[in-house]
């Protein structure tokens, strides 16, 4: 599995990088010690002139969730929310919305390449079943990195992000089998722009494609999908 972080967890190193356990399936598989059946490829995204942001200025080590010696931490609790439970509109001009957000995954493509070849090199690996997922920032490079190479992966599934139409095409053409995950109250991503890519996936004849809105959950809504099952055995179902 190919796992790509959210905009907060950018680095610029090794002593950035133990920032790329706070959320997702390494969170899971490392801190909570589940046995979660993959090979788990969590690269980094360089920080590209994003670190004035607040959230990731104003991060510190004592924010990286650790491996206990005995038992699992507590896990932390959800966002706070008081965005009100409101029904999405279909947003039908997407030509205004930009494909990709400012200095994403995508301008880590050839490294992520590069990553997937060597782990197939010196791993015993299945290229049948090798699967991305990300959120948030790692969600838009989720969709981007399958529209692109829909060739290398068995599934897609991308969290709190939307899938711009521009990008649907490849999927479609390769019947990628997809679960698109938003939330209800997400104060971070308008819910609004992911029905034009899912329409658009309509249009294309493509059925296996999975959308779910969680309506109680605010934009870490990652955090009940990795905690669960469902996602790993969905993803454990598809083969190429």
């Amino acid at each position: 599995m190919l796992f790509l972080h959210g905009n907060g967890e950018r680095g610029n190193g090794l002593d950035e990088l133990d920032y790329t356990l706070i959320h997702g399936p390494l969170y899971e598989a490392w801190v909570q010690k589940r046995d979660l059946p993959f090979i788990m490829i969590v690269p980094q995204l360089h920080m590209f002139d994003m670190g004035t942001l607040p959230y990731i200025a104003n991060r510190t080590k004592a924010d990286i969730p650790k491996r206990l010696a005995e038992g699992v931490p507590p896990r932390p609790e959800m966002f706070p929310s008081d965005s009100p439970i409101a029904p999405a509109q279909v947003v039908n001009d997407m030509a205004k919305v930009p494909v990709l957000l400012p200095n994403g995954w995508e301008r880590a493509e050839q490294d992520l390449l590069a990553m997937l070849a060597a782990v197939d090199k010196n791993y015993n690996t299945d290229p049948k079943r090798r699967y991305i997922s990300g959120i948030s920032y790692g969600g838009f490079g989720t969709w981007y990195m399958a529209s692109k190479h829909p060739q290398l992966f068995a599934a897609a599934a991308p969290v709190v992000a939307w899938g711009h139409p521009d990008l649907i095409p490849p999927l479609a053409a390769a019947k990628l089998p997809l679960w698109v995950i938003a939330a209800g109250r997400d104060s971070a991503i308008n819910k609004d722009n992911f029905y034009p890519g899912i329409e658009k996936l309509r249009q294309l004849g493509h059925t296996n494609v999975r959308f779910s809105m969680l309506e109680q959950a605010e934009h870490d809504a990652w955090r009940q999908v990795y905690e669960g099952w469902d996602i790993y055995g969905w993803l454990l179902r598809q083969e190429r």
